[in-house]
């Protein structure tokens, strides 16, 4: 009986072979490497009250080239210690910031902390910072996805989530309902 044959009598060709199974494993690895890409990208850093920032520059090659993407978390600046990969802004207030490592930690005359940064590829130190200009220490890395996460606005990357999130939700629909039918075919 050909397949053709078995569709007009009311049975469902079987799902199988090379390119039917291929083509499930791509579309679950797909699915995975987006999802994972989501969660280390927004959700994760959302959830635990970080930032993700995007190397812009050279300077702290050869750990962290320009593309990588790093998250940073909020810390008291007293916390940081002499080789720890911390964020802070160049003028305190303004949005630029730098994502350099502490080499040196002090207090001036005043008694005011002063922490001071360099680059890993960089032959001289930073301009000293004050504790208000930290914005957080390195919590993870991720080569490459500061293009990513370049390219895409704050809005855009909401957006962006609630697409996938549902997506993944009409996608299960689908699933679900495909399985019920056939089940539903089974039984008669």
């Amino acid at each position: 009986m050909s397949v053709q044959e078995r569709i007009r009598g009311g049975e469902r060709p079987q799902k199988t072979g090379i390119f039917w199974w291929s083509g499930q494993i791509i579309s679950w690895l797909v699915l995975f490497i987006v999802l994972a890409l989501i969660a280390l990208m927004i959700v994760i850093p959302k959830l635990g009250g970080a930032t993700a920032y995007t190397v812009l520059t050279g300077s702290m090659r050869p750990n962290f080239p320009p593309g990588t993407l790093v998250v940073v978390k909020p810390l008291d600046p007293k916390e940081l210690h002499i080789g720890d990969v911390a964020t802070y802004q160049l003028k305190s207030g303004e949005p630029e910031v730098v994502t350099h490592r502490v080499v040196s930690m002090g207090t001036n005359l005043s008694g005011e902390q002063r922490i001071i940064f360099q680059g890993d590829a960089n032959n001289t130190v930073d301009d000293p910072v004050r504790s208000e200009q930290i914005r957080g220490k390195l919590w993870y890395s991720l080569p490459l996805l500061g293009y990513v996460n370049s390219a895409l606005s704050m809005q855009q990357r909401t957006w962006l989530t609630w697409v996938v999130a549902g997506g993944l939700i009409v996608y299960s629909l689908v699933m679900f309902v495909g399985a019920w039918r056939e089940r539903q075919g089974k039984q008669r």
